[in-house]
């Protein structure tokens, strides 16, 4: 066990240097974009599935709301419009050019957040993506997509958490 516990561990430190190496400047631009914003007044949505929806509403604690936590929203709009269609109803009705929106897809490739994120952006708002793997689609439909250099999706959470409480203490 004490094995195992000390090759995890080591993993996260190889991801956390990884990120230092390549993805400070990422967070740079996402910490500037999320400044501009909240100096302009604009509103910061969040949102991800599954395990991604949790980490919305850890960054939302920081700054912005979770589109991805009230299930009775979710689920009104996913019988109305379908999976595909909760978040971009979401950004239709709560977005203005110049908000931002973080979309959140460990693959980079979940249809409901890559809608969601090219319809804020052909509306004028500010999109950023939190991925890995490969980052999938999503750096297609964002102006900044943070791809943490990892294919295990725990770690890649767990580092999602660890740059937004850093892009939070940027402040």
């Amino acid at each position: 066990m004490f094995k195992h516990i000390q090759h995890e561990l080591n993993s996260h430190i190889d991801i956390v240097e990884k990120v230092s190496q390549t993805l400070q400047s990422y967070m740079h631009t996402a910490s500037v974009i999320i400044h501009e914003a909240i100096k302009k007044e604009s509103n910061i949505y969040i949102f991800g599935n599954g395990t991604n929806s949790i980490t919305a509403q850890y960054i939302a604690s920081y700054f912005g709301e979770s589109i991805s936590s009230d299930v009775d929203i979710l689920t009104k709009l996913a019988n109305s419009y379908g999976l595909d269609k909760i978040y971009e109803k979401q950004v239709e009705s709560r977005a203005k050019s110049g908000d931002v929106l973080i979309g959140i897809s460990t693959s980079g490739n979940s249809k409901n957040v890559l809608r969601a994120l090219s319809f804020g952006r052909n509306m004028g708002c500010k999109t950023i993506g939190l991925s890995g793997y490969d980052g999938g689609a999503l750096s297609e439909f964002c102006d900044i997509n943070i791809v943490v250099p990892s294919d295990d999706a725990h770690k890649i959470h767990e580092i999602h958490m660890i740059i937004a409480s850093i892009v939070y203490k940027t402040f």
